[in-house]
């Protein structure tokens, strides 16, 4: 049956729906007590559906068939939910392939100027260390200190200088060296672990005053700023907010990136089940550009959600300029984000959830289990091409830059009929491709900040953000240097050779000779005196140790205090 004209429809449908019933009343109302109502309802149903389907008839209105505007017949504009479009495969033509956005940098890419001329780990390290953040970090300690002191704690402390604190940030990358369990364990002396070269630089006692008396926020401000604890203006980060700034900066202002980067949250103190999350933009290189951390929902999150928010806030084209690629996973990844990028001057990739909102959701032609390994789909909406591929699994991608396919192929293996793995040839996407290549920035710096990483367990989260933040300075300082090697035509050092010589830099000693003890003119004597008689000699000289407690003969000629006789003791 051809579907009648719009003028005939209600009388032609209402005449096959009369005639429908009839027949059905004649021939099928016997079978009514058999089938019973529910079984009898639902034919009704199918018969009536089946009737509309032949009319073309939905919601009262005739569809029209029209022929799409598409290459091959299929429809490349977005289409209406009713309507699904059928996926394609690789060997269809896609004629609206839309050109890549012209690459215009806000600066040149690479090294920015004077650090591209730097050579040593410390002279890198200390443009994101500088004088201002030292002068900053010690102010707020010593007014930490003063302030706890006042309350009535009793300790003992002396104000802390920028010079006391390198040698403080030496010893926590020293530590991550040495990786001992205990910050204390590097200063035991009764045990065969027994390292002297700590005990050298600085003393047990001041370090744990230091450690425990940092503050990197103003300690006034914070009394302030706790009344808003509760309120839309209260900031849980209040606390390393400053650092957090400055460290920013200075990350987006020694490097500009390249054209690919890639946006990515990062867990830190991972696998604790309760850890911190930063969004992190990082270059192909590992270098983080920019990062952002978890607050929760504020008076500034938009309707969009915080997937959305996150990247426009750290893709910003004030500062990095246009046509940058953005690479993302599925927690970022939809049409709305996609196209407001489009819109910016960047082009955009990444793999997507199925079920959000502008995802086709067509099942004609679509892939199923069955579908042989490097099958592909894909379906054109407007700017937006998504992208179907099997690997070992079914991989969903979108893209607003890359065409469907470029001949690209990947070997896997795959079993054979006799039952033997071999080698098989099998295409792969263009965007797909891409992905793998320019994603794994973020990937990147997190397996160079597990290297020598400083963080260790603390009772409080600012300490965890501020040893996560040093740990960011010695990382981009590390990726830097490889840089300068690479523009220089040199060999690079390790990430632990890099931080092995960042740390004695710090501590003031240099790398490859032997520590220096201050001990020097410090000789031992016997505590007993001749004026003793020969009886009382061995036990009325003796004095207490004053690192063991245990009574020894031996005492400092110079300092007059009790010490055991150990070799090279400091």
């Amino acid at each position: 049956l051809k579907c009648p004209s719009r003028r005939t429809i209600p009388e032609d449908y209402e005449m096959m729906r009369t005639e429908s019933a009839s027949i059905t009343e004649i021939f099928f109302f016997p079978f009514f007590f058999l089938l019973g109502w529910g079984g009898f309802h639902s034919f009704m149903l199918r018969t009536s559906a089946g009737i509309r389907a032949i009319c073309g008839r939905s919601r009262g209105r005739c569809h029209v068939h029209r022929k799409s505007r598409g290459a091959g017949g299929d429809a490349s504009r977005s289409r209406s939910p009713h309507r699904p479009v059928a996926w394609r495969t690789e060997a269809d033509p896609d004629d609206a392939v839309p050109q890549p956005p012209r690459f215009r940098p806000k600066r040149t890419p690479g090294i920015q100027p004077p650090l591209n001329s730097a050579q040593s780990p410390g002279d890198i390290f200390s443009k994101f260390f500088d004088d201002e953040v030292l002068k900053c970090l010690c102010e707020n300690t010593n007014k930490s200190a003063a302030k706890k002191k006042e309350k009535g704690k009793t300790f003992a402390w002396k104000e802390i200088t920028p010079e006391e604190l390198q040698k403080y940030l030496g010893l926590l990358l020293y530590m991550a060296v040495c990786n001992f369990p205990k910050m204390v364990d590097i200063w035991r002396s009764n045990t065969i672990f027994h390292v002297p070269f700590p005990a050298t630089v600085m003393s047990k006692d001041r370090f744990m005053a230091i450690n425990s008396n940092l503050h990197i926020s103003d300690p006034e401000e914070d009394v302030a700023y706790g009344k808003k604890k509760g309120t839309e203006d209260y900031d849980t980060f209040h606390q390393v907010r400053p650092l957090l700034e400055m460290m920013r900066s200075r990350c987006m202002s020694n490097y500009h990136p390249k054209q690919h980067i890639s946006v990515k949250e990062r867990m830190v103190a991972k696998p604790t089940k309760w850890g911190l999350k930063f969004f992190v933009l990082a270059d192909v290189n590992g270098y983080i550009i920019d990062f952002k951390p978890y607050t929760g929902k504020s008076k500034l999150s938009s309707e969009k959600g915080l997937s959305f928010d996150v990247v426009t806030s750290l893709v910003d084209k004030d500062s990095l300029g246009s046509g940058y690629i953005v690479y993302c996973d599925n927690f970022h990844t939809s049409p709305g984000l996609f196209q407001h990028l489009k819109k910016q001057g960047f082009g955009a990739c990444g793999t997507y959830r199925e079920g959000r909102l502008g995802v086709p959701s067509s099942q004609e032609n679509a892939l199923h289990k069955r579908s042989p390994r490097g099958s592909i789909r894909w379906i054109r909406d407007g700017d937006l091409l998504f992208v179907k591929w099997v690997d070992s699994r079914e991989v969903a991608i979108c893209t607003t830059v890359h065409p469907v396919y470029s001949g690209d192929t990947v070997l896997r293996w795959q079993k054979n009929e006799d039952g033997h793995f071999e080698s098989v040839s099998v295409p792969r996407p263009t965007a797909v491709t891409e992905y793998n290549k320019y994603m794994g920035g973020v990937d990147t710096s997190d397996q160079m900040l597990g290297t020598n990483s400083v963080l260790c367990k603390t009772k409080r989260s600012n300490r965890t953000v501020f040893q996560h933040l040093l740990d960011i300075a010695v990382t981009n300082s590390f990726i830097l240097h490889k840089e300068l090697c690479i523009s220089k035509q040199q060999k690079h050092k390790t990430r632990q050779a890099f931080q092995e010589e960042l740390a004695a830099h710090l501590l003031g000693v240099c790398l490859d000779g032997k520590p220096e003890f201050p001990s020097q003119g410090h000789f031992p004597v016997p505590t007993s005196t001749r004026d003793m008689g020969k009886r009382h000699r061995a036990t009325l000289g003796r004095k207490q140790c004053t690192v063991c407690k245990r009574s020894t003969p031996w005492k400092c000629q110079q300092c007059n205090v009790g010490l055991c006789l150990v070799e090279n003791y400091s």
